[in-house]
């Protein structure tokens, strides 16, 4: 014990090597290991990580490590405080969670990852906060329909040709509503390049997207893809939120509903399938739906404010 305790005071508080150590004290460098662990293991070691006052605003580390453990998700990247209950959601509103996210998929994206993104705010304010050089993959592909007869801009231009810009990515292209009657998708995903592009997104290495809620405060719901009969019903059939126009219960599941047939978008179960997704949520209103995407095992990442993080530890 006399041994172990000189070891693990040489490798903790000293900063020496194994190596260093098992020369200061005449043992093999496997036996310096030994030691240390040994130290360990007996309570003779301590190790506390402080978070310095002047930043406990701003890093949430107990929270991020409780909603992995919760959630099962490979990280959680918790940011201040998020969009205000009634506020306009445009990219700037995001910008918080957009640069977190961005530092995200920096981190995880490689270089022969195809990324497949939907569309909106958020995915804007993520795009926007890439840094050209840092990183590169091999494709982004559009995952859900974005054309429209309203003048709501879904921001998929931009996302798709800064991408391909700091990226250094080739571009795919979604070129068909989020929304058709049930024949013309039928029609559409004959199509062959829809349906190479649907398949892309499929298969994609990485997927990024925000949720949407089952309410007027939703994109779809400003972007005129909706209205308030079929809000009424998708609330009927207990849904709680939506990506890419796909909508999902409190338990993640979809929701079988007419909209599913007549979506232009990747299917839930190819996002759950992805090894690496990345849910970008901020706002009171997207809390449910946010829940409901963590319990259906949508997202493998999650990049959300703390107002967030508390309520969903809190249910």
């Amino acid at each position: 014990m006399r041994l172990a305790l000189r070891a693990a005071t040489l490798y903790y508080l000293d900063g020496l090597t194994q190596a260093e150590v098992a020369a200061r004290l005449g043992v093999s460098r496997p036996t310096a290991g030994r030691l240390v662990a040994r130290a360990k293991a007996n309570g003779l070691v301590r190790i506390e990580v402080v978070v310095p006052p002047t930043l406990r605003d701003d890093l949430h580390a107990d929270e991020e490590r409780e909603l992995e453990e919760r959630f099962g998700l490979t990280e959680a990247v918790v940011t201040g405080h998020g969009v205000d209950v009634g506020a306009p959601g445009r990219p700037a509103a995001f910008a918080s969670v957009g640069r977190a996210a961005a530092a995200l998929l920096v981190r995880r994206i490689a270089p022969d990852d195809v990324l497949g993104f939907t569309w909106g705010p958020e995915q804007v304010a993520v795009v926007t906060a890439l840094a050209p050089g840092v990183a590169s993959c091999r494709t982004v592909v559009q995952l859900d329909g974005a054309m429209s007869t309203s003048v709501y801009q879904t921001g998929v231009e931009y996302i798709l040709d800064r991408c391909a810009d700091v990226l250094r990515a080739k571009s795919i292209r979604l070129p068909a509503p989020l929304y058709a009657d049930p024949s013309t998708v039928v029609s559409m995903r004959s199509d062959s390049l829809i349906s190479r592009t649907l398949e892309a997104g499929s298969r994609a290495d990485l997927m990024l997207f925000g949720v949407g809620a089952v309410s007027t405060s939703t994109t779809l719901f400003e972007g005129s893809y909706l209205d308030l009969t079929m809000l009424d019903e998708l609330v009927s059939l207990g849904a709680v939120g939506e990506i890419g126009g796909r909508f999902f219960d409190a338990q993640g599941e979809p929701v079988a509903t007419e909209l599913q047939q007549r979506a232009v978008s990747v299917p839930l179960e190819d996002i759950r399938d992805c090894a690496k997704t990345i849910l970008i949520s901020s706002g009171q209103a997207k809390h449910i739906a946010t829940l409901g995407a963590l319990r259906g095992r949508l997202a493998r990442m999650l990049v959300c404010d703390i107002d967030c993080a508390r309520w969903l530890l809190a249910q």
